[in-house]
């Protein structure tokens, strides 16, 4: 599953170091890690059971490097049907359009100026939906604490690692849920 940006839970309470995630999530995304969990527990898994039994019956299993393999698999396969199955349940679906979409909220495509002109356009979404490549931000981000309530043409400050940064809100918009 080339592409996928979702990061491992952990517990907050387990571990101090790790600041506490908002359970929110847009339907889209909710569904689509539905689809996973469900490929996952119908196809990979049945499929990685019938290749390490049929590696088991080969005989000497601590020389086997394909039951070795798909055993490892298998086990990591379950791990992950494990935590989305926690996770699904967990998590807040966000399927509705905010009453005020001239502000910034969870959900929001928004298009950024920095002081040079040059424009940025982001997403917030939940932790879970983190994309990269798409410039999806986590509802987490400080970018998205410093953009939530804000409106076209406000102002905001983000402490970035090379130092203060500052952008102007260009646009706001929402996709229908």
């Amino acid at each position: 599953m080339k592409g996928r940006n979702m990061t491992r839970w952990r517990d907050p309470a387990k571990d101090p170091r790790q600041e506490p995630k908002s359970n929110l999530i847009t339907a889209q995304g909710a569904e689509r890690l539905r689809g996973i969990l469900d490929h996952l527990s119908r196809v990979k898994r049945p499929a990685l059971s019938t290749k390490v039994g049929e590696a088991a019956a080969l005989g000497d299993r601590s020389e086997n490097a394909d039951y070795t393999y798909n055993k490892k698999e298998l086990n990591r396969v379950i791990a992950r049907i494990r935590y989305l199955t926690k996770r699904l349940d967990e998590l807040q679906v966000v399927d509705r359009l905010p009453a005020d979409t001239d502000k910034i909220f969870f959900g929001a495509f928004v298009s950024l100026e920095d002081d040079d002109g040059e424009a940025l356009d982001i997403r917030i979404v939940g932790h879970d939906e983190i994309d990269t490549d798409k410039r999806w931000i986590s509802v987490d981000a400080p970018m998205a604490k410093a953009l939530l309530g804000k409106e076209v043409d406000d102002e905001i400050t983000v402490q970035t690692p090379t130092g203060e940064a500052f952008y102007t809100v260009a646009d706001v918009r929402y996709a229908n849920p």
